[in-house]
């Protein structure tokens, strides 16, 4: 038996997504008793979120299948500012045209896993900048200033960090706390929001809209946090040794995409599977216990189901079948990345570093001559002799293309035109 009143919560600790709650037995019992609204919100410094946001998204996803209504804050506002948290550099500043741009780019992620419109558990979307742009400085301070200590914002770890470490911080990054509470408080009184949910480094800003929220409103509200999300070897979620696994189709292909959850970490799928998919449970429960090769069918699985979410279940179906068209039938899948070389060129020769680079096998022609002199890489699946090899129309494959590949798991196709 669940020691939780309400299905939200209980699926939140079931399924990993808990960290720290400022009094989870109100919280469980307000959201057990009837439908809250919580918002996460997301700061506009790329034109696209990464998986490292997602955890932040399946929490919303979660939330509102529950009977919850989210909202998504854009920070057209708080972009402007730059939140120091987890950073030990100063943010670049972006100007209002590229924040704009960034927003555009991200705001059509959320309606693949969210459910918008009007009803009383659709999710909505605001911008901050709809009230921080408007604040009169020496009003704002006046009124809401004086309900933070220094005292106490010297000790929360986005600001500790950086001093330890003898790294700057500016005062226009110290303000980031305070519009961040502000901003919990503008929806409290606007649209009666009960929580603020994110990561874990965002606890101690949550608290201090918390606490402002009480101060000035005298309403009680609630804060909510998930773990800081690595995978099992240490490495940051949603980073690879190439980038960011970004969300947005025009900047990592749901081929890639569905790479990036297909090599999952032996250790990690099973709470993958909790966090970035709706499988139920008892079948996770199930695909985890799998060893040796049988866990390779899980992580095809969560790669289905993560890639399906983000990109739609007919992306996901073509990514599987071109990742089995390529790695276990040695064909050459539909949806590889393919690039266009002008014939001319080819017939020519192109020295192997140079074309790795080219295709973005490689991020530079000495890690394409260090790859291929160490036998990672390859042409038509055979090692190349050397990295000066020259590549020539005579290697077309009777299809039209040449295949290109780097290790095992990244591939290219060229194509002569």
């Amino acid at each position: 038996m669940s020691v939780y009143k309400s299905e939200f919560i209980e699926l939140v600790q079931e399924r990993g997504y808990l960290h720290q709650c400022t009094d989870l037995e109100k919280l469980d019992s307000l959201a057990a008793q009837t439908s809250i609204t919580a918002y996460i919100g997301f700061d506009c410094t790329a034109p696209s979120l990464h998986a490292g946001s997602l955890v932040s998204i399946m929490l919303l996803r979660h939330f509102q299948k529950s009977g919850h209504k989210p909202i998504v804050l854009m920070g057209g506002g708080t972009t402007k500012v730059g939140d120091p948290s987890g950073k030990d550099d100063t943010r670049k500043l972006l100007d209002d045209k590229a924040i704009a741009a960034n927003m555009a780019g991200i705001k059509d992620v959320f309606a693949k896993f969210l459910k918008f419109g009007d009803g009383p558990t659709d999710a909505v979307m605001v911008n901050n900048a709809d009230w921080l742009d408007h604040l009169q400085y020496i009003d704002f301070l006046r009124d809401y200033g004086r309900h933070f200590s220094v005292n106490r914002m010297l000790t929360f770890d986005s600001v500790k960090l950086r001093l330890e470490r003898d790294q700057p911080l500016s005062f226009l990054e110290f303000n980031y706390m305070i519009l961040q509470a502000y901003d919990f408080m503008e929806l409290a009184r606007r649209m009666n929001c009960a929580v603020q949910m994110g990561g874990s480094d965002q606890w101690g800003n949550i608290v201090n809209g918390v606490d402002l929220t009480r101060r000035v409103l005298s309403k009680e509200v609630y804060g909510l946090t998930t773990p800081l999300l690595t995978t099992a070897s240490g490495a940051k979620m949603g980073k690879t040794a190439d980038g960011a696994v970004w969300l947005n189709e025009d900047m990592l292909s749901p081929y890639d995409y569905w790479q990036f959850w297909r090599n999952t970490e032996d250790a990690d799928v099973g709470k993958f599977l909790r966090l970035f998919t709706d499988i139920p449970l008892a079948e996770i429960t199930r695909l985890e216990a799998l060893t040796g090769a049988d866990l390779n069918t899980a992580k095809k699985i969560l790669a289905d189901a993560a890639t399906a979410l983000c990109h739609g279940q007919a992306a996901a179906e073509a990514a599987r079948q071109t990742a089995e068209t390529t790695f276990e039938q040695g064909g050459l899948g539909d949806d590889l990345p393919t690039f266009d070389i002008q014939r001319a060129r080819l017939e020519e020769g192109i020295p192997a570093f140079q074309l790795f680079r080219d295709v973005e096998l490689a991020s530079s022609g000495g890690e394409a001559r260090r790859l291929i002199k160490g036998g990672g890489g390859k042409m038509n699946d055979a090692p190349l002799p050397s990295e000066v090899h020259l590549i020539t129309g005579q290697d077309l494959r009777p299809d039209g293309f040449i295949k290109l590949s780097a290790g095992k798991k990244k591939h290219a196709l060229v194509r002569a035109i």
